[in-house]
């Protein structure tokens, strides 16, 4: 019988080959890293927290991570392209790095707080082009290279709370050099680092949205902070948090008093800003102020006015120069010590000889043979005995 027509012959086992091929090309999900947790699977989030026996970034990670969190970790020293895997952590090079170097390249958020580290080194970051989010919160910062986030122009957040306190002023300089090239920088954490001013690199950055800024050692910012906040082109001006922040409210603070009225929704703590100098405006509230009462002191008073850690400072510096005075008077006491003992010597001869003169014409003004006798009446010649009569 002939066959139906419209009836198509089965060609082989089509679902059994489709399977195989789909084995094939599908690669097995890659295994959690050994100290760390994996939940969700690889992809979503791997969670390192081993205390002081992770001392560098593992090298297992798999590489369609999509977040990475190592806390608790002792890792000091965050070397280049510590995360870009063997290859390019043996040669050190940019070469090296963008090619065979990127390992973890959908990896968008890293989060390495609490972990000790010291020194972030050079391209440090090299080999993450996907990185948005980067937390390095919690660390005794010391170092900071100048290209410690080169290679990042994902990066849309940075946090660094808490970290840069131990650094100075040569981090502070550092940072300002490494924040140059992170032009779609979103967010950025800068509390609790007691800076005296921020640096100028992190105001400019063009598509900045919010800069948190609070417990730290701000006076208060200058017409030249005021002006960077600025943006043109129709770009949206960046939120600024700067609560708890030591403000001097002097002359100096009018420019920010009167742009804080202009613009209080740029900074959503404004109310919770106080004075923290002169004495008479201390804990004042800053927007309640009247700017006639922000006056400015003489300029000699202005700058011997110090407060928190200068202060402390000078008291210091004061004390260690009457300590050195004073050692160097014992010195001089020390050396010259038989001249003063002579002088004591002679000193107290003369002051002897003197106390025996005083003494000596009080004996003789005291003796009663030395007083004279008292001169006989007139009268008394003529009835005298010697007289005859």
């Amino acid at each position: 019988m002939a066959p139906r027509s419209g009836r198509r012959e089965p060609r082989g086992p089509l679902l059994p080959g489709l399977l195989l091929v789909a084995a094939a090309l599908s690669r097995p999900a890659a295994p959690c890293p050994f100290q760390c947790y994996c939940f969700g699977g690889p992809k979503l989030l791997l969670r390192c927290a081993s205390g002081a026996e992770l001392r560098q970034p593992p090298r297992d990670v798999p590489p369609d991570a999509r977040n990475l969190t190592i806390v608790g970790a002792n890792l000091t020293v965050l070397r280049a392209a510590a995360f870009a895997g063997e290859d390019a952590a043996g040669d050190g090079e940019e070469e090296g790095a963008a090619a065979g170097g990127v390992r973890l390249p959908f990896l968008t958020a890293l989060r390495l707080t609490h972990n000790n580290i010291e020194v972030v080194e050079d391209g440090a970051f090299d080999g993450l082009p996907s990185l948005a989010a980067l937390d390095l919160s919690h660390n005794p910062l010391r170092a900071l290279g100048a290209g410690a986030f080169r290679g990042l122009r994902a990066l849309r957040s940075l946090q660094l709370n808490h970290a840069l306190a131990r650094g100075g002023p040569a981090l502070l300089a550092a940072l300002n050099a490494a924040l140059a090239p992170l032009d779609e920088l979103r967010l950025l954490g800068l509390a609790g680092n007691a800076l005296s001013r921020l640096p100028p690199a992190a105001l400019l950055r063009p598509r900045l949205e919010q800069l948190d800024a609070r417990l730290n050692a701000l006076a208060g910012l200058g017409p030249d902070d005021l002006r960077a906040l600025e943006r043109e082109g129709g770009l949206p001006a960046p939120r600024l948090l700067l609560a708890d922040n030591p403000l001097r409210c002097g002359c100096a603070a009018r420019p920010l008093l009167a742009w804080l009225r202009n613009a209080t929704e740029r900074v959503p703590d404004a109310r919770r800003l106080r004075c923290a100098s002169p004495r008479p405006l201390q804990d004042r509230p800053f927007l309640g102020l009247d700017e006639a009462r922000l006056r400015c002191a003489d300029r000699d008073a202005q700058d011997a006015e110090l407060t928190g850690p200068e202060l402390e400072a000078s008291y210091v510096f004061f004390g260690l120069v009457l300590a050195l005075i004073g050692l160097i008077f014992l010195m001089v006491l020390y050396l010259n010590r038989r001249g003063i003992q002579r002088w004591m010597r002679n000193l107290r001869e003369a002051c002897r000889d003197q106390m025996e003169g005083y003494h000596y014409r009080y004996e003789q003004d005291a003796d009663p043979r030395r007083v004279p006798a008292p001169a006989a009446p007139a009268g008394s010649r003529a009835t005298s005995p010697s007289s005859g009569l």
